[in-house]
């Protein structure tokens, strides 16, 4: 299972791309609404999440993804909860993905201590340890990071050849004509 996690202020693209991508390659992602299942994005859209916070089981967990937009990605770094999901999926080896300000999330749970990273420019010093390359989208490990909603599409390519690999990732991207 792939968990995506939107609070208010989520960038919608920054989300629906990868969400788009992932299921394409036939990943089984829920949305996850931080505050409820109604969640509003930066640009006023509302959206309902597919499931709630409470019904999120690590056990299951492949991949979590964090999009970014603001005041969103302050939503997650401040959650308790996404702290605590954050260490659960670093702790049983589950693909961690942050976008645009979202990295700066992983940054403050050291996740990204010692690793290569991307982020919105202006936010590197929220990333603490690690190492900001300034690239469109970093793979580190199991970290995956991305700049910003212009890389949505290579975002949500990179996580799919994480899961899937590149040969999967290439054909949904030549179908998508990117």
């Amino acid at each position: 299972m792939v968990y995506l996690f939107l609070a208010d202020g989520f960038e919608i693209v920054e989300a629906m791309a990868p969400l788009d991508m992932l299921r394409r390659a036939g990943a089984q992602v829920r949305t996850v609404g931080l505050f409820g299942k109604k969640v509003r994005c930066s640009k006023n859209v509302e959206v309902t999440a597919d499931i709630t916070m409470d019904e999120v089981n690590m056990d299951d967990c492949e991949m979590i993804i964090l999009p970014g937009g603001l005041p969103g990605a302050e939503h997650l770094r401040d959650s308790e909860e996404i702290g605590e999901i954050i260490d659960k999926a670093e702790s049983n080896g589950c693909f961690i993905a942050a976008i645009c300000a979202a990295p700066m999330v992983l940054g403050r749970r050291g996740v990204l201590r010692g690793k290569r990273a991307t982020c919105f420019p202006g936010y590197e010093d929220e990333l603490l340890s690690a190492e900001c390359t300034g690239e469109g989208v970093v793979r580190d490990g199991r970290v995956i990071t991305a700049k910003g909603a212009g890389r949505s599409i290579e975002f949500g390519l990179a996580l799919v050849e994480a899961l899937y690999g590149k040969a999967i990732a290439d054909v949904i991207k030549s179908k998508i004509q990117c």
